[in-house]
């Protein structure tokens, strides 16, 4: 084996401690030049590459010994590669960059590792495993540098020195031979730009470690001569966190429609699972500050642990990620290459060179063709909105290293989608009457004028490899896997996949998802579907909704506006309370609008009032008058015309969840329980009750059949609400499966004297001020609430039109924001202040044309000259951190310009400025956007003494910035009539000594 890495790589020392352990060879090289940022890889003698240290660790231990695998093993390694490596690479970054060795983050890790060894030599099993050794590496630098020391409690150094002195941990130091110095361990660890790349393009060419799960025991399959339903919904993509529109259009819809299949007696599968590869997840690696596989874990938990709290009861919920995935997509593509169904065309694109990678649209900014504006992506312009191709942008650079990148050609695989076509649409006539309505105006549409060639490789790392000579180093782009993702994950869960996947004669296949995901499942997965040759079961039913707006907006992940799954279980609001109105403003037709007050409403009036009064009102009146059994129903007229308007709601019950109307089936439930209400209001029970015997026996007979009625809403709203469908169940004490069944026709479930249990209320109200604290906490995007959250949501300084005091406080702003992403890489940190920039500098372009087109200003006055002064400073403060940081003229040349421009104003101002009077006049009043320009200006200049007051002890390099900001204090404390000694001194008062 051979060990690609750098020296002080903690990375490395994962590797080569397990080598030792296991007495195997590895040699250790240097990486190239142009891959000395990468970490540790390790080359098997197969010539596989290994690109996570954490599983090349494992990989040498399990090939040696085949034990150790253990479940506690890979969460010690998942924990240590998502939460305790990052905290600690940040840490001795900030250390090496002057700060000091404090995080309660990673003091928090410490302690946990710490309590997990309590009264034990190791951390599983007690005995040595690869969570022991990887562990013990990240931290290596932590006890070895006096710097770093002092944050390790001293129990677990003692327990890091003991493994320090086994043969093959002093073995590995003394083979790498780390250099001593903080700032040596910050150097060799990645920059987060590239971590994409710490991961082999080719999952597949070793086991997955701790992602291959067994087949179930006794899967659900189909049944001979039974209607069998497979169900699948959209793959949730894993760049965020799912927000309610997500949800209600894929997962919810789906699962609402497969526990009624479920309750009707057909064999039902339900998949579903996280779409993991793509650009999008290499982004959200490099805004994270992960790499892509520790994006897909730590996302595809948060996905899991949003469904269990909405109840969601997949079958089996898996990741494209899988082993199983590569499998069954290169397969495919294969049958389809070797039908002659694909051709290669070369396309133009743009190649990082100094990153060694064609560029993702979302890798490249630049000038934008259209508008100018120099921060235009490589996919659409956000100043002007217009959409624009990588190539088209003027100076374009990547996004990645800054670089500018080069155009070359590069070849890439179509699907012959048009000699496809032909069977497509001959399904299609027969599929489509299955749809709902806009599922098959947008499939039609596409089909309408032809279908076109359509690529499906990228040059991308993060992904499932082409498996032919030349195209090796590509991926299939992730619309062409993503779709063959239910059916690995399908495999996953049974080893008798093919009798869902292959058999079109038994098996009716539904398909959820918003209408925005058709196209890919009504043409394009269908095609290659159709193309293979395979007797595919291909989609019967695409139920697509519209979308669910957020109150009088749109939900956005990429903006994160709207309430998310994560956010609703804070909020006190039960699961199923939030299934019920999702489902009740499922946007089946048009689109509809999530609101906090209609919420509120809905609770208060359907579940409350209505459904939950009905029943507990029966329950309670059984309990109390009849000492908690069922009375002998004895029916009337009016007791069989309301059993008559009962069936009738069940028969459209049945049919809008046959043809997965899901709104309109909770409609029909809620028409049962208001029938019971009117029918138990009319007949008043609880005043026969206290009548005579004849007028008791009405009373008992009217009750007995409202729990009736009762058992069986609990039916029908088992597949909306299932947790409620238990406490019914449990307080009527329902025999053996009666409240799990969804019958035909309506009929007496509880006999005579059957016992029910404790009756109590099964809603709660939502008061109006609770739903305006839930619509104020919610408002704004995710980090906006965060910041709230934390203290209170930051706000730009109100500036008026003052060009220089905006340019002062976009400096000011955008070293804040340096200062506080080189300190953490949580963005719910750091995006508020973002946002404020943004903000400035929209304010500051907006103030600049506004300039330019008024005519020349009267002579500057002296708080014009102070602004200037401080704009003067701040750009100067800027472009020397530039050079700092780059040679490369191009990057800091425009910001010199800037400075010189700014100089020049300076110099006009004053040469234009009056002469100062020997005793200062009182100054007139002073508008309230003038004083705003000052104290922005006070700010920004603020900013640049403390960032020079931390940076040296010199006190002739800092004073003359002291001057220029107390004499803007002044100005200021002058305009505001207040002091300047209080102003300066931060408003204390003291006493004169006598």
């Amino acid at each position: 084996m051979k060990l690609i890495c750098v020296q002080n790589d903690p990375g490395a020392l994962k590797i080569v401690v397990a080598a030792h352990y296991t007495k195997q060879d590895v040699s250790i090289t240097a990486p190239s030049r142009t891959k000395k940022n990468l970490s540790s890889t390790l080359v098997l003698d197969s010539g596989v590459e290994l690109f996570s240290s954490n599983s090349a660790c494992s990989y040498i231990l399990e090939a040696s010994s085949g034990s150790n695998n253990a479940i506690e093993v890979q969460e010690f390694l998942e924990w240590e590669a998502t939460k305790l490596n990052p905290l600690v690479s940040s840490l001795i970054v900030g250390v090496s960059n002057g700060k000091k060795a404090e995080s309660s983050e990673v003091g928090n890790c410490l302690k946990q590792i710490s309590d997990a060894l309590k009264g034990k030599p190791y951390l599983v099993d007690n005995k040595l495993s690869a969570a022991d050794i990887v562990i013990w590496s990240t931290l290596y630098p932590l006890v070895s540098e006096q710097k770093l020391s002092k944050i390790v409690p001293s129990d677990l150094s003692e327990w890091h020195n003991k493994l320090s002195s086994l043969d093959s941990f002093r073995a590995a130091v003394e083979k790498l031979n780390p250099k001593s110095g903080v700032e040596n361990w910050a150097s060799s660890i990645p920059p987060v730009t590239i971590q994409f790349s710490n991961l082999s393009i080719a999952p597949s060419a070793v086991k997955s470690q701790g992602s291959l799960k067994l087949p179930v025991a006794n899967p659900v399959l189909p049944v001979k001569g039974k209607k069998n339903i497979l169900i699948t919904s959209a793959l949730p993509y894993v760049n965020n966190v799912p927000h309610l529109g997500n949800i209600i259009g894929c997962v919810l819809s789906a699962d609402v429609f497969a526990r009624y299949c479920r309750a009707r007696g057909h064999p039902t599968l339900y998949i579903s699972g996280t779409d993991e590869y793509g650009t999008a997840t290499e982004t959200k690696a490099i805004a994270e500050g992960l790499t892509p596989k520790q994006i897909c874990d730590k996302y595809h938990e948060i996905h899991s642990q949003v469904y269990k709290w909405f109840n969601i009861g997949f079958d089996h919920f898996g990741r494209t990620s899988h082993e199983h995935q590569t499998e069954i997509c290169q397969d495919l593509f294969l049958k389809l290459h070797k039908r002659g169904l694909t051709l290669t065309e070369s396309m133009e694109q743009l190649l990082c060179e100094n990153c060694d990678r064609f560029l993702a649209d979302r890798f490249v900014e630049g000038e934008c063709p259209l508008c100018g504006y120099e921060d235009a992506r490589g996919d659409q312009c956000d100043k002007c909105g217009k959409l624009v191709n990588a190539t088209e942008l003027k100076n374009p650079r990547c996004k990645l290293c800054q670089k500018k990148p080069v155009t070359k050609e590069s070849k890439h695989f179509f699907i012959d989608l048009p000699k496809i076509e032909p069977k497509l649409r001959e399904w299609m006539a027969t599929s489509s009457p299955g749809w709902t309505n806009n599922a098959s105006v947008i499939a039609h549409s596409w089909i309408k004028d032809g279908l076109k060639p359509r690529c499906i490789t990228r040059d991308l790392k993060w992904g499932i490899p082409v498996p032919l000579d030349g195209y090796r180093e590509k991926v299939f782009y992730v619309w062409f896997d993503a779709p063959l993702g239910y059916v690995s994950m399908t495999k996953t869960y049974t080893n008798d996949w093919e009798k869902w996947w292959k058999n079109p004669e038994e098996v009716e296949y539904y398909q959820f998802m918003a209408k925005d995901n058709v196209p890919f499942h009504a043409v394009m997965f269908p095609s290659t579907q159709l193309g293979s040759g395979d007797n595919f079961t291909i989609v019967n039913h695409i139920m697509a909704t519209e979308y669910l707006n957020y109150e009088d907006g749109k939900f956005s992940k990429s903006r994160g506006v709207g309430v998310f799954g994560s956010d609703v279980q804070d909020t006190g609001i039960p699961a199923d309370v939030w299934r019920f109105y999702l489902l009740y403003v499922r946007p089946e037709s048009q689109d509809s609008s999530f609101s906090w007050n209609d919420l509120m409403t809905k609770n208060n009036s359907e579940l409350l009032n209505n459904l939950g009064n009905f029943i507990n009102r029966a329950l309670m009146f059984v309990e109390k008058n009849f000492d908690s059994s069922i009375p002998k129903v004895e029916f009337t007229a009016e007791d069989n015309e309301l059993v008559k308007n009962i069936n009738e709601e069940l028969v459209g019950y049945n049919e809008a969840l046959e043809k997965a109307k899901l709104r309109d089936g909770l409609r029909f439930i809620l028409a049962v329980s208001r029938h019971g209400n009117q029918y138990m209001q009319s007949n008043q029970p609880w005043v026969l009750v206290k009548g005579n015997e004849a007028e008791k026996k009405r009373a008992g007979s009217i009750l007995g059949l409202s729990a009736n009625i009762a058992c069986l809403i609990a039916a029908l709203l088992r597949p909306y609400m299932p947790c409620t469908t238990e406490t019914i169940s449990k307080q009527l004490q329902a025999p053996g499966k009666t409240a799990f069944d969804i019958p035909d026709t309506f009929s007496i479930l509880l006999p005579e004297n059957h016992k029910i249990g404790k009756p109590a209320p099964l809603f709660s109200k939502i008061d109006a001020a609770q739903a305006d604290q839930l619509k104020a906490r919610f408002a704004g995007s995710q980090e906006d609430q965060a910041a709230r959250s934390s203290g209170g949501k930051p706000t730009p300084p109100s500036l008026s039109g003052d060009v220089a005091a905006l340019q002062a406080a976009v400096a000011a702003q955008g070293e804040k924001v340096r200062k506080l992403k080189s300190e953490t890489k949580d963005k719910t940190v750091w995006q508020p202040e973002v946002n404020i920039l943004l903000d400035l500098k929209k304010k500051l372009t907006e103030a600049e044309k506004a300039a330019a087109a008024a005519p020349p200003p009267p002579q500057a006055s002296g708080e014009d000259i102070d602004s200037l002064t401080a704009a003067v400073a701040a750009q100067g403060e800027k472009v020397r951190k530039l050079k700092a940081e780059t040679k490369d003229k191009n990057v800091w040349q425009p910001e010199v310009q800037k400075l010189l421009d700014l100089k020049k104003r300076l110099e006009a101002a004053s040469k234009n400025a009056p002469p100062k009077a020997e005793a200062a006049q009182p100054a007139p009043p002073a508008s309230a956007s003038k004083a705003s320009e000052l104290e922005a200006a006070v700010a920004a200049q603020g900013e640049v003494v403390r960032k020079l007051k931390a940076e040296t002890k010199d006190k002739t390099v800092w004073q003359p910035e002291v001057d220029k900001l107390l004499l803007l204090k002044k100005q200021l404390a002058e305009i505001q009539g207040v002091p300047a000694t209080q102003t300066q001194s931060g408003g204390k008062s003291g006493k004169k000594k006598k």
